[in-house]
C-alpha cells in the first residue's frame, strides 16, 4: 500500500487516500461547495470520504454518513475519520447503497449528496483496474439507482446536491421527476468562460414544485491560466 495523509481543502481535517487507487477530484470540491448541509446528511458514494470532510462544519449537522461499496476505499474512509477523532459525526458505511432501505426508514434524511460515476455501460472504455471502472462506470450503481434511493431517504422537501457531466442533463432532469425530486438549481463548470461546460451542479428538492433556476457558471481558470478567485475561495488558498 502506498497511502498518503493530505489536508481537506479548506478545513483543516485530514483525509487518507492511496495513490494507486481512485482520489477524490475537483469535482467533490465544486459539489460541496453548493451544499447547504442540516441535520442528518447521507453521501452516496462516499469514496475516501471527501465530501463529508468537507461539509462537516458547513452547517447545523447532527450527523453525516457516507456510503462505500468498495471495502478498501471505505476502509480509507474510515481511517480518516478515526484521525480526526470524528466518530461521532460522520459514520461511513461499507454496503451497497441499494440495500439502504434495509438499513434506515424512509424519510430519514435532511440532505442527500452523491459524486456518482458518469459513464453508462458502452459509452466508454472501462478500466481494467476495478477501483477505477467502479468509480467511473455505471457498474455497481447508475443514475436510476442513486435517484431512486434519494427518494426513499429523503425527507419530504429534503434537498438533493449532485455533481454529473453536462451530456447526461436529460437523463438527470427526467429521472429525478421520476423519483419525485424536482430539478431547482443547475450550475455549469467552465474551464475558461470561452469553453464549453464539462460539470454540472445541481440541487433537487424532493416533492418540490417546478421551478429551475440557472447560477452563472463557475469558471476554473482565467484566460492566463491561474486559478480564478472563487475557485481560490472554494478551495480555501490564499492567491499567490
Amino acid at each position: 500500500m502506498n497511502q498518503r495523509i493530505d489536508i481537506v481543502p479548506g478545513t483543516d481535517y485530514k483525509i487518507i487516500q492511496e495513490s494507486n487507487k481512485f482520489s477524490y477530484g475537483t469535482d467533490a470540491i465544486f459539489l460541496s461547495s453548493i451544499v447547504k448541509p442540516k441535520g442528518l446528511v447521507m453521501d452516496l458514494g462516499t469514496g475516501t470520504g471527501i465530501i463529508p470532510l468537507r461539509l462537516l462544519d458547513k452547517g447545523e449537522i447532527q450527523c453525516i454518513y457516507g456510503v462505500e461499496i468498495q471495502e478498501e476505499v471505505a476502509n480509507l474512509a474510515i481511517k480518516s475519520v478515526e484521525i480526526n477523532k470524528l466518530q461521532n459525526r460522520i459514520k461511513i458505511l461499507h454496503m451497497d447503497l441499494k440495500d439502504l432501505a434495509n438499513k434506515f426508514d424512509k424519510g430519514t434524511f435532511d440532505v442527500v449528496t452523491s459524486n456518482p460515476p458518469y459513464m453508462k455501460i458502452g459509452g466508454a472504455l472501462v478500466n481494467k483496474d476495478e477501483n477505477f471502472a467502479i468509480s467511473r462506470h455505471e457498474i455497481a450503481c447508475n443514475l436510476e439507482d442513486i435517484l431512486r434511493i434519494s427518494n426513499y431517504l429523503l425527507k419530504p422537501l429534503g434537498k438533493f446536491y449532485m455533481v454529473h457531466r453536462p451530456d447526461r442533463l436529460v437523463d438527470i432532469i427526467y429521472n429525478m421527476r421520476q423519483y419525485n425530486i424536482e430539478a431547482k438549481r443547475i450550475r455549469f463548470v467552465q474551464p475558461k468562460i470561452n469553453k464549453k461546460p464539462n460539470l454540472l451542479l445541481i440541487e433537487g428538492l424532493k416533492d418540490g414544485k417546478p421551478h429551475l433556476k440557472f447560477d452563472d457558471p463557475l469558471i476554473v481558470y482565467n484566460e492566463e491560466g491561474s486559478y480564478t478567485d472563487e475557485i481560490y475561495e472554494i478551495y480555501g488558498m490564499d492567491q499567490r
